[in-house]
């Protein structure tokens, strides 16, 4: 059974754009993989808990060493990367937030970016750990920063995914929904087209 991981980052939750544009490509996904499981990540109901100095210590400290509060915090990660680990294909709704990611996506990544478990460092550099499957950024935007220095996501998300070994990677952008009705409108229409024309060729390969 093939498994899609959505991960929603949008403070409206369900309500979000950018959940609307995960939810269209789980359902195109499904279509395309018939008998195929979803896992919901929705990190406005269920937000991981930001880096802290006694978190960050206890993903340092040796697993025989951990005190039980440590032994704990990792679990919470451990479930996380596993969610990574077991998921045939990744969703990601991306909203911006003041020109960067949603604090809450942040808080996951610094979850699931561990030292000896989904990277680690070499004589050549890090390297990641993970599996190399695709991953879809379906990124919701107020104004229009695709391709201009005010897009600081695109780069940071595919820098962070690179990190951990996730190479494949696909955006669908819907920007300038904050300029009107119409060009929301519009955009909203080729970003739909967009994640068809994926379930229609990518998803059922």
């Amino acid at each position: 059974m093939k498994t899609l991981l959505q991960i929603q980052s949008s403070l409206s939750s369900d309500d979000g754009q950018s959940s609307q544009l995960a939810h269209r490509f789980a359902a195109r996904w499904l279509q395309a993989n018939p008998g195929g499981r979803i896992v919901v990540r929705d990190l406005a109901r269920n937000p991981v808990p930001h880096l802290t100095a006694e978190r960050f210590q206890a993903f340092l400290t040796d697993p025989e060493d951990r005190s039980p509060r440590q032994r704990e915090i990792v679990a919470e990660s451990e479930t996380l990367i596993g969610e990574l680990e077991a998921a045939d294909a990744i969703a990601i709704g991306l909203p911006m937030y003041n020109f960067g990611i949603p604090s809450t996506l942040k808080a996951w990544i610094d979850h699931v970016a561990r030292a000896g478990r989904t990277f680690r460092y070499t004589e050549n550099g890090p390297e990641g750990l993970l599996a190399d499957r695709p991953v879809y950024l379906l990124a919701a935007r107020g104004g229009l920063y695709h391709g201009t220095p005010r897009d600081t996501q695109s780069a940071y998300m595919m820098n962070f995914l690179g990190f951990i070994g996730l190479h494949d990677v696909e955006f669908v952008y819907a920007e300038g929904l904050a300029l009107g009705a119409e060009e929301a409108q519009a955009t909203l229409q080729n970003a739909h087209a967009q994640i068809d024309r994926l379930a229609g060729v990518r998803l059922a390969a």
